[in-house]
């Protein structure tokens, strides 16, 4: 399905492709990932200041570009395809949807802006965890309880944590460096993405938005649902190219050994099977634009958003296998790029939970 990308997307979509393919080689994303950012600073800084990347979904009062989600997602595809190691997912989807659609213009102006130029790092604790809140006597609010998993959450400037306050959702907005506030970077198998264990005791936070953000906190998921989406049909669409052309290099009993039937029927499957998770991501992006403008593609998207995370996720994995197999003997080396893609695939899965729990979210919302 063509979700009908214009000439600016396309445009966007080469700029990031080129700076990626330029900063971003196999040797650059593995040193990134071994520093102690987690990526690099100096290609972020450059990315942001040469693509506007990080405020692409952000309105220009507050200093962003003033697109949409679509051209997010492309940005997604596009570091997905790179295995970029960047603040983007955490920063730039989470926390930007969480704050932008909060309707809280005080925590709005405090921190978007930040986002938007690319200086600000924040990270989203929640929906899922076990944090509670209550009122405090200076008018604020204390957290006290764990959240795990936290993209970027040992380094984010900011942590907004999705607490329960007297039985019902809530936003809060954590420092850094707030009393009662404990982070610890957590061992994961792919290095791309760190991801963290918080413990608040008592932690002072902000209220954002209102109190009952059940709403607030369903969109947020499903817009990173999406996201994530993106991010594992670009790896999977790198792991196809890498695999055509070894097979169109790689002789064996003097032909190359894309020219055995064999080995055909398995690049076509890989086609086929990345065609239908990129079909599922484009009709998402569709049903989210209609959901923005109109409102009607809400209840579709409550479907869609899981729908097509589990439909790449699915993909991305398996084509990594595959192409991990047709690389034969280098295939097998930790040092090849397949492994790193396998790991992306593996681990992007089950940020949310299991993947039983999003296939039940998707036969509840489509009454089954």
């Amino acid at each position: 399905m063509d979700v009908g990308f214009g000439e600016e997307q396309e445009e966007i979509r080469k700029a990031l492709r080129d700076a990626l393919d330029k900063h971003g080689d196999s040797a650059a994303v593995r040193a990134a990932a071994e520093s102690a950012d987690g990526y690099d600073t100096r290609v972020w800084r450059r990315l942001c200041d040469q693509t506007g990347l990080p405020g692409l979904g952000i309105p220009e009062r507050y200093g962003g570009v003033g697109l949409g989600f679509t051209e997010v997602a492309i940005a997604c595809e596009e570091m997905g395809r790179a295995l970029y190691p960047s603040p983007f997912l955490a920063t730039c989807v989470r926390a930007a949807t969480a704050l932008l659609r909060s309707g809280d213009a005080e925590a709005c102006e405090r921190h978007v802006p930040g986002i938007a130029a690319g200086t600000l790092r924040a990270a989203l604790a929640g929906p899922t965890g076990e944090v509670t809140a209550v009122p405090s006597s200076d008018g604020g609010h204390r957290l006290t309880g764990t959240a795990d998993h936290v993209i970027d959450g040992a380094r984010a400037d900011v942590i907004l944590v999705a607490a329960r306050l007297g039985g019902a959702p809530a936003l809060f907005a954590v420092d850094a460096d707030a009393t009662g506030l404990t982070r610890r970077q957590l061992p994961v198998l792919d290095p791309t993405r760190r991801q963290a264990r918080l413990a608040f005791t008592a932690t002072p936070a902000r209220l954002v938005g209102t109190p009952g953000a059940a709403a607030l906190l369903d969109r947020i998921r499903e817009f990173t649902e999406i996201a994530v989406a993106a991010e594992c049909v670009g790896g999977a669409a790198r792991c196809l190219d890498m695999t055509v052309d070894y097979v169109k290099l790689r002789r064996q009993f003097g032909r190359q050994i894309g020219s055995f039937q064999a080995v055909k029927h398995r690049c076509a499957d890989m086609y086929v099977q990345l065609e239908t998770a990129r079909s599922a991501l484009h009709h998402t992006l569709r049903t989210a634009a209609a959901a923005e403008s109109s409102g009607p593609g809400a209840e579709e998207l409550r479907v869609m958003a899981p729908l097509a995370m589990t439909t790449a996720t699915d993909t991305y994995r398996w084509i990594a296998e595959e192409t991990i197999q047709l690389h034969g003997g280098i295939g097998f080396t930790w040092e090849h790029d397949a492994h790193l893609h396998l790991k992306r695939a593996t681990t992007s899965a089950l940020l949310f939970g299991p993947r039983t729990a999003q296939r039940e979210r998707i036969a509840a919302s489509a009454g089954i």
